[in-house]
């Protein structure tokens, strides 16, 4: 046997899959073990025992406690088969655990590994020297990869399944962007920086808020860095998604206005009641408010922890005034309760009948049967105007499918594509024209 050829295989192995030579060591003597029990056609446990020197390389066996004069060449080729075996999935049970330890200790780290394929729509990623899987829920929306490309993400978790060790990693988790930035800008990686909150729609937009413990240092100027070139960086890897960066602030009303932009508000009620806010601006901000398909007041909502509703002036004066007139018809009620619920935040009547009866009575300081009345009264309220603004929703979508039907008809009767759109936004030819075509071009705009 060339004990240094066989050390030097055993530091190879140690060094190339992250085994301790030890362990190496331990494994080699009860696979010798095995060999010996199988040539001599044993079942005892205690028979055999092997010793192996870790510095010459030489084997020293024992058969219950006295040497044994045959050498291991001797065991034949059935022994050494068993040997073999053993020794191969001693290799495979200690290469399984050293790899769950190592990327146990990385979990939330940001790894980089290469493609290699897809399997049920799970992306298969090689980091390192192991074999690691992206799910379909946690990829990118749209975000496709070639076998060979390089795949920076986060290893979100590390399970231990049978005979195997599975990665789980991640792209589309709020952490990989936080990583991300603990990458690009010192300042959060050095905490001087914190991101106080997050919310992300993987592949469309992200909204962070940060605050600095330093004076002198600008939160969200040194997370856009120098002409956007900190966020350029992490947008690029994100293929696009948007990222808007706000300032922190104790105030949940400051918060929540900073969390709308761009879009300008010009009021803020909050009921703390129902962690609702109800948000007012202008007509004009009214769409930049909302987002595409109601993104931007979603993912403010998620970030400030508020559930937020954005109403123009109008809306909100009208919402106010129904209220205070629905509250002030029971008897007990007086103008003076109507102010404090609506600086409560208590703005329509559907919060009224949200709260309940038993804020009413602790707030207003009334007996339960009038708070009782005064919830019912909204209650009966609310669902009139539910219905009302159902009739009035249902009769704008008639509109709008009348005017797109009179656009149609122009365009068949060879009118210019011009006039077809006038027609869809005015709501027809001189003879359908009013004096509120503005008005209404922009209700059809903004849907």
């Amino acid at each position: 046997m060339n004990t240094q050829e066989m050390l030097r295989i055993l530091d190879s192995i140690a060094r190339d899959r992250n085994i301790d030579r030890a362990v190496l060591v331990r494994d080699l003597e009860m696979a010798m073990v095995s060999a010996a029990k199988k040539h001599f056609n044993t079942l005892d446990a205690e028979e055999f025992a092997c010793t192996l020197d870790p510095m010459t390389g030489q084997l020293a066996m024992t058969r219950h406690g006295a040497p044994l004069d045959m050498p291991p060449a001797a065991f034949g080729r059935i022994a050494a088969q068993t040997f073999k075996q053993v020794m191969i999935q001693k290799f495979r049970d200690d290469e399984r655990s050293s790899i769950f330890e190592e990327f146990t200790k990385r979990v939330g780290e940001i790894a980089v590994g290469t493609a290699q394929r897809y399997e049920g729509g799970s992306l298969v990623v090689t980091i390192d020297r192991a074999e690691a899987f992206m799910p379909r829920s946690e990829q990118i929306p749209g975000e496709q990869f070639n076998a060979g490309d390089r795949v920076r993400c986060m290893i979100l978790d590390v399970r231990d399944v049978g005979n195997q060790i599975k990665i789980v990693l991640s792209r589309s988790h709020p952490d990989f962007i936080k990583r991300l930035f603990e990458v690009e800008v010192p300042e959060v990686a050095e905490r001087i920086i914190e991101i106080k909150a997050m919310a992300r729609e993987a592949g469309y937009r992200t909204k962070l808020a940060v605050s600095s413990i330093d004076n002198k240092v600008d939160a969200v100027g040194a997370c856009v860095g120098v002409k956007g070139s900190r966020i350029k960086n992490i947008v690029d890897e994100l293929n696009g998604e948007k990222i808007d960066i706000v300032r922190w602030n104790e105030s949940s009303q400051v918060l929540i206005q900073n969390s709308l932009k761009p879009a300008e508000v010009a009021e803020i009620s909050l009921c703390f009641e129902l962690g609702r806010a109800t948000v007012v601006v202008r007509d004009d901000q009214l769409s930049l408010a909302i987002g595409k398909r109601g993104q931007n007041v979603r993912l403010a909502a998620r970030l400030t922890g508020w559930d937020i509703d954005i109403l123009t002036p109008e809306e909100f004066t009208k919402g106010v005034e129904t209220m205070y007139s629905t509250v002030q018809s029971v008897e007990g009620i007086n103008e003076q309760m109507a102010d404090k619920l609506a600086a409560l935040g208590m703005v329509s009547v559907f919060d009224i009948e949200e709260v309940g009866a038993e804020v009413l009575t602790a707030e207003l300081e009334i007996d339960e049967a009038t708070a009782a009345r005064v919830v019912e009264t909204c209650a009966v309220k609310a669902k009139e105007v539910a219905e009302q603004q159902q009739k009035d929703k249902e009769e704008k979508e008639r509109k709008a499918r009348e005017d797109a039907a009179n656009a149609a008809k122009v365009l068949a009767e060879g009118g210019s594509a011009g006039d077809a759109a006038a027609d869809a936004i005015l709501g027809g030819g001189p003879s359908g024209g009013d004096s509120s075509g503005e008005a209404r071009a922009a209700d059809i705009l903004g849907q």
